[in-house]
């Protein structure tokens, strides 16, 4: 993949990182410049290189931070990428094997990463203290000085008043709370507020429930079950086992630093009108929900409401979204997904082989790789390191395009205790699996797997004892475009495409984002309310005839069709079926449509109105004797010309014949006083 007029330096690190210049050149193109010590000795080189004016690639990323002064200097921060080529492929074991690896890093690394928004918070510094006796009182002590301090105390036990009230200290148990740094809000219960004449110990008046209560920041020193789900990771509350005085110390330390305004990214871009949630009160795809750690996904009518204050950026949400309404924003599916093809064509244009990508995360991976390479054998030669933020982000579409583009396996690595759920992901390996198994990508051990380890050396014995798939005969060369769903389509199509031992139809199991409708075609009456409730145009009707399509390339099982179907003649079919992929909607149903026995218009379908007819025809009271005539023939007529007929001809459609008034219990006096009187 040449690089145009991108200059390249990769440096050896003082001889310790063997450089293969010719494969590096292979695979990156353009103007490659070696180093020895460019961070020191060498520093002019780069001065010189950024002075000409066009983008630079440097091998180094320890000292990334001396390189982006100098360009800084010459204000030329934006043409600098920055590539880890010493740990993530020289200090190895099969080092003098990796330049196709060397190659693919640096051409990754100048592939251009987009902006994000970010979501702004403001904390005023109003906490509470939450917790069980005097370790509570003595945190709120050391924090009164810089926030707007209120104790609250679950079931205290003797504790003794406050010499001076400097904050409020009151009793109450915490039973509802949710919100995030600057909007947390609180439903407690057992609230009470202490006598002021309280002596040896707090003496609290007479509790009540359902008190609320709002604050900034919440510091739990309870000891017992977190107040939020994934609270770890929920801004703004800080929680510390109070029998750990170092965990105390810390957490009195973070939550004084949290007055004032932050921000962090916006992980999650959401299209409401993707969502295939709900239609019309009935429930659909549950998915985001099923599977986000931190509750910052709720129902909202049609769509899902996700609150970016409350969302960690796991973005499981967006990996199990069939439909695209939900993409993950750092980046993008589709800037990840050009990434990887530069990645992987680099590779091969330099002589790869047999390229197994690992996907890591910054906080824990990056770390271990390090380790693995500084204290280890560091990284096979064909093992690919891709950091991501999060490693639950990856999506069925970002490992089908891997393995199109002539991957062998895709791992993932995890902590040993991962502080996301990682359902999702492990759903998403089960999934990829199936596929790739049957597409005879596997060679019957699974391809792709997650690695949960926090030692370098189960990360290295794990590397060499994952087993590796077939590649793709010839690996596709497509740049992903466009939204998700649209990508996840290009992407299997060309895994098929690229298959070792292709086949049509996959089975999957259920829950899977793809298959077909099987339908009762004979119990179907064209209806369509199936058509009105399908959120991605899978199911469509016709424009001049009662027709019903279906086309399963848009079919994401959410089931929405099912549920709404009055009938109840559909089923889902959880499949990958290519050659429905590939060939356009086919046709479910079509009828003659009934014509207007006035004015010809066509309306309705003629089986649907004829079995009205069957059915009601001297069966029902508005449909017998001559009224009931009229009343029939005005249900075969067009919406007008049965206004027209009811306005013009001057009867009721809806009059019923006279019926007995009921019978009151005045009704019954009256008619006992006429007996009585001898009238009856």
């Amino acid at each position: 993949m040449p690089q145009g007029d991108r200059t390249v330096i990769v440096c050896s690190c003082e001889g310790t990182v063997p450089l293969d210049e010719a494969a590096i050149a292979r695979g990156c193109g353009g103007s490659i410049q070696r180093a020895d010590q460019l961070c020191r000795r060498e520093l002019d080189r780069f001065r010189s290189v950024l002075s000409d004016g066009g983008p630079v690639t440097v091998s180094c990323t320890q000292e990334a931070p001396l390189f982006g002064e100098v360009a800084a200097e010459l204000a030329a921060e934006e043409r600098v990428a920055f590539a880890n080529i010493r740990e993530h492929a020289g200090w190895s074991a099969e080092a003098q094997d990796a330049g196709p690896k060397m190659a693919a890093l640096l051409a990754a690394a100048a592939e251009p990463a987009p902006s994000f928004p970010f979501v702004p918070f403001e904390s005023k510094g109003v906490t509470l203290v939450y917790g069980r006796d005097e370790l509570a009182i003595e945190a709120a002590h050391r924090l009164a000085d810089q926030l707007d301090v209120t104790v609250l105390l679950t079931r205290p036990g003797e504790v003794s008043p406050l010499r001076i009230g400097e904050f409020p200290v009151l009793q109450g148990t915490i039973v509802g709370a949710k919100g995030h740094l600057g909007a947390f809000e609180l439903r407690i219960d057992d609230y009470a507020v202490p006598a002021p004449s309280s002596r040896a110990k707090l003496a609290f008046g007479m509790p009540r429930n359902g008190a609320t209560s709002r604050c900034d920041i919440i510091l739990d020193l309870t000891g017992g079950t977190p107040l939020f789900p994934a609270h770890e990771v929920r801004y703004g509350y800080v929680r510390a086992d109070p029998r750990d005085p170092a965990a105390v110390e810390r957490a009195l330390f973070q939550a004084s630093h949290l007055v004032g305004e932050f921000d962090k990214p916006r992980y999650v871009d959401f299209q409401a009108d993707l969502c295939a949630h709900s239609r019309s009160r009935i429930t659909g795809c549950t998915r985001c929900l099923e599977v986000c750690p931190t509750g910052a996904i709720s129902p909202g009518g049609d769509h899902v409401l996700i609150d970016p204050h409350v969302c960690a950026g796991c973005g499981s949400c967006a990996s199990v979204c069939p439909t695209g309404a939900a993409t993950y924003a750092l980046p993008p599916t589709d800037v990840l997904m050009r990434r990887l093809h530069r990645l992987m064509a680099t590779y091969q244009a330099a002589g790869g082989r047999d390229a197994v990508v690992l996907f890591h995360d910054g906080d824990h991976g990056e770390p271990l790789i390090q380790a693995l390479a500084r204290f280890g054998d560091g990284l096979p030669a064909n093992v690919l390191p891709v950091r991501v933020n999060e490693v639950t982000e990856i999506g069925p579409e970002v490992v089908a395009a891997l393995f199109a583009y002539g991957a062998v396996g895709a791992h993932f690595l995890c902590r040993a205790k991962p502080k996301h759920d990682i359902v999702a992901l492990q759903r998403m390996v089960s999934l990829s699996d199936t596929i790739l198994q049957a597409l005879g990508y596997g060679t019957g051990a699974p391809p792709v797997a997650i690695i949960a380890t926090d030692d370098p050396d189960g990360l290295a014995q794990a590397l060499a004892e994952a087993p590796h798939g077939r590649p793709a005969r010839v690996p596709a060369r497509f740049v992903p475009a466009g939204r998700k769903r649209s990508v996840l389509e290009t992407a299997f199509r060309e895994l098929h495409a690229a298959a070792p031992a292709p086949v049509d139809c996959v089975p999957l199991e259920a829950g899977a984002p793809f298959g077909g409708l099987d339908f009762d075609v004979d119990g179907c009456t064209l209806c369509m309310s199936c058509v009105s409730a399908c959120p991605t145009q899978a199911l469509t009707d016709g424009v001049e005839r009662p027709t019903l399509r279906f086309r399963e390339a848009l079919c994401v099982q959410c089931g929405l069709c099912a549920r709404t179907c009055p009938e109840d003649v559909i089923r889902l079919k959880p499949q990958l079926d290519f050659a429905a992929w590939n060939s356009p909607a086919r046709l479910v149903k079509e009828e003659e449509p009934f014509h207007c026995t006035v004015c010809s218009k066509p309306f309705g379908t003629r089986a649907s109105i004829e079995r009205v007819v069957a059915k009601l025809q001297g069966r029902h009271w508005m449909f017998s004797g001559l009224a009931g005539q009229d009343r029939m023939r005005v249900l075969m007529m067009c919406e007008d010309c049965r206004v027209e007929a009811v306005v013009n001809e001057s009867f009721d459609p809806h009059d019923m014949p006279q019926q007995q008034p009921p019978r009151t219990i005045e009704d019954d006096l009256a008619e006992r006083a006429r007996i009585k009187a001898g009238l009856a």
